[in-house]
Parts: C-alpha cells; structure tokens; sequence
C-alpha cells in the first residue's frame, strides 16, 4: 500500500511521488506531515538524509492556491547550493501543476529578477535570506501575503550570520504566520527567535538510529611526530579514492592543504567561504564530472553540497562542533556503497576523540605501513593496562596490618585483609569510570 495517500494530497502531488518513485514516508514526514497539515508551528531536528525536504514541501504544496497570483510559501536555505537542491526537489513535485516556483540566490543576475518580479510573483519562494530580503527591499518580490515561512538549516543560518536577515524577513510577513523550523542541532543562540516568532511550537527531535552507516569504515590514524601533509599524500596514493574530502577547520588551512598537493603534483578543489560564487559553481560542475578526484573543504563551505561517489572522507582537523563530524562522515557510504572515514589525530585530540564514542561512533586505530593502512594497537590501551595492574594498598591499612602482628586479639589479620581487598575493588570500580 502506498500510505502516502492517505495523507490527502491533490492529485498532482501523488502523481509525482508516484514517478519518483516514492511508497513510505520516512520517519520524519510521518511526524511533521500531520503537525502542518494542521496548522502547526514545527522545530525538525534531524540530521542530513531523513528526508526532511518532502516533510514541508509536500503538505505546504498541498495547501497553495494556484488561482491567486502571489508568494505563499517563503523557504530560505543559508546556502546557494542547498537553495538549488530544495528548488529542485519542489519542481519535482509541483511538475504537473500550475504552481509557480522561483529561486533566489546570491551571485545571480538581480536585475533581471527584479524585472521578472515586476510581471509576475511566484507561488513558492525558495533562497538565500540575503538575496530574498534586496528584492523585498527593491519592492519587487512581495511577500505580505504568504501565510508560511520555513527556515531550513537553521544552525547553519545562524553560524554564517544570516539570522537578522531571515528576523527581517519574517517581520515583514503576516502576524497568523505558520512557521517550520529545521536544523541537525538547535544551538543556544537560536532559541531567542524561536520564542519570538513561533507560539507553543511542536518539536520533533529525530536522532539517527545509527551515528555512522554500517557501510562505513570508520578510522582513526595517529600523526604524532609526523608531517601530517606527508601522511595525507600517502593516504591519497595509496588506493585511487573515486573521490575523496579532505574537511579541514579554516580557509587558511584549506588553502594552504590545496597548495601543498597541488606542489606532489594532485589535481585538487579547494571549497570555502572565500572561493567566489561563480568560481564556486563552476568548481561543483567539474567535480560532478570527475575532473577532480580530490577536494579539500571547510564544514561551512561544503554542508549541504551533495556530491555523488565520495568513497572517502578524511578529517585533517576534528571539528568544535562535533555535529558537524557526522555531517562529514555520512558523505560517504551512502546508497548501500562502501565508504572510508579516516580522522586523523594527536594525543591533544583524546577528549574531542572520547566525547565521539561516547556519542556512540566507534573507531579503528590504525598505523600506515609499508604503503598500506593496518589495524594497530587499541588507543586506549595504556589506560586498560593501569586498570589491571595491582593496586597498592591504602598505606594507612598496611600499617595497620604491621600493628597487627604486635597484637593478640582473635580475627584481627583476617578483617585487616578483608579491608584491604575491599578497598582495592573499590579504587578498580573508580579507576574504571
């Protein structure tokens, strides 16, 4: 059965889940399908993959008046590329409809939106919050009337300074506003806008079932001592990646990594926040078809940017923001295909490395070897070696014992020892934790 139409969904929207193929709703639009259909105020948290996109795109779509002649849905997106992904996806399902979708984005012709604007208002506005607030404020695109607002990647919106825009826009639009909010994390500095625009709001927290795919090889690759550049070129070498991600943390390094391998002779792409627009767009095209087998990028750059065939991801740096290291991961092994994750570290990385397991991410350590990576010894196990060895005894219960031996009374050595072992499982127990 296809329990998508159950939903209630006009007829051009099931034709088109139909085409693409599309019977079960995922986890999440099984919860924030409803939620809107209702009128709700929604928070998604999920992470990338869950299907999200078709979780407000579908029931907004179902609710737009195709006869009146003005924007209905706003959707900003922090990043060109995810823009186009979203504009994308709604053409999709909009195909066989008169519902009118425009994109806005940054480093595109604005004069000849504002013209376009001028003659016609689409349906659906989907862009950057930067780019969709010029052209409210050319008085060319009107978004008065539109009764739904979603804020996509929000964590992300916030991080590359976008939110006072995307709180402009927002005052501009109707009082009655529905609002859909979705974002991998919701950081401490985005509860403020929450609170303001969006009463008794549902949220629905979706965490992966699995922190990283079973498809991926996860590894961890100790640099101590070592140029870390020399260890990646050989990384790089050594199998013939289809393609491969380097993430590193700041343009700088980005820069200064694609310099390094360029210099052995690697063809490379180099993605962040300083790389223009255009050259961006055009680095993304040849990179889909494989006229480079290597990309170096910073999280912000490359979030949202959906490259097909990464079969391996390398993290020269391990992120602050450990989220983003699943985002990073799961670039890799999708599709039932087999991935490879290699992270390298340091002995300073010991505490960002644990607060990942604990997240439930699980490592191989390995050394690079003859031209090859092979499993070694366990990170952790100098700790485990202290966990068994003896325990001296608490120096105060020895001198009890040796006091002991001075006295007569009955049972005495036997309680001492008992003490003694006693003490020595609880410090094993301590030790242990």
């Amino acid at each position: 059965m296809n329990k998508f139409l159950t939903y209630g969904f006009p007829e051009f929207i099931n034709q088109a889940l139909e085409e693409l193929g599309f019977k079960q709703p995922t986890t999440i639009q099984e919860k924030i399908i409803p939620l809107i259909q209702s009128g709700k105020n929604v928070i998604g948290q999920s992470q990338t993959g869950s299907g999200k996109s078709h979780s407000f795109l579908l029931p907004l779509i179902s609710k737009i008046d195709s006869q009146l002649s003005q924007v209905q849905v706003v959707i900003t997106s922090p990043s060109r590329e995810l823009a186009n992904q979203l504009y994308k996806i709604t053409q999709q399902l909009v195909k066989y409809s008169s519902i009118s979708v425009s994109q806005f984005v940054g480093g595109t012709d604005k004069q000849r939106q504002i013209n376009k604007l001028h003659s016609c208002q689409p349906h659906i506005v989907i862009g950057t919050p930067g780019r969709i607030l010029d052209l409210m404020k050319e008085h060319a695109l009107h978004i008065q009337h539109a009764q739904y607002l979603v804020i996509d990647e929000a964590d992300m919106t916030l991080d590359l300074g976008f939110l006072n825009d995307v709180d402009e826009i927002a005052s501009r639009m109707p009082k009655y506003l529905q609002m859909m909010v979705f974002s991998a994390t919701i950081p401490q500095k985005l509860k403020p806008f929450l609170k303001k625009y969006m009463e008794n709001p549902e949220e629905v927290i979706l965490l992966p079932e699995t922190v990283v795919a079973d498809t991926i090889t996860n590894q961890l690759l100790s640099t101590k001592g070592q140029d870390e550049i020399d260890i990646l070129y050989h990384v790089l070498t050594m199998g013939e990646p289809y393609l491969a991600m380097i993430f590193v943390n700041t343009k700088q390094k980005a820069e200064k990594v694609t310099y390094a391998l360029r210099e052995r002779g690697l063809k490379v792409a180099s993605i962040h926040g300083d790389v223009p627009a255009r050259e961006r767009k055009r680095l993304m095209r040849q990179i889909q078809q494989l006229e480079y087998q290597y990309v170096v990028a910073t999280d912000l750059a490359a979030r949202g940017i959906d490259i097909n065939g990464v079969s391996h991801v390398i993290n020269l740096d391990i992120p602050a923001d450990l989220d983003f290291f699943i985002h990073r991961v799961g670039r890799t092994g999708r599709n039932g295909l087999h991935g490879h994750a290699i992270t390298f570290y340091t002995p300073s990385d010991d505490t960002a490395i644990n607060a990942l397991e604990k997240r439930g991410i699980s490592f191989k350590a390995v050394a690079l070897k003859n031209g090859e990576l092979v499993e070694t010894f366990d990170r952790k196990r100098r700790e485990k070696r202290e966990d068994t060895k003896t325990f001296e005894p608490d120096a105060r219960i020895k001198g009890m014992v040796k006091k002991a031996k001075k006295t007569v009374k009955p049972g005495y050595k036997r309680k001492l020892k008992t003490e003694i072992e006693k003490r020595e499982r609880q410090k094993r127990r301590q030790a242990k934790k």
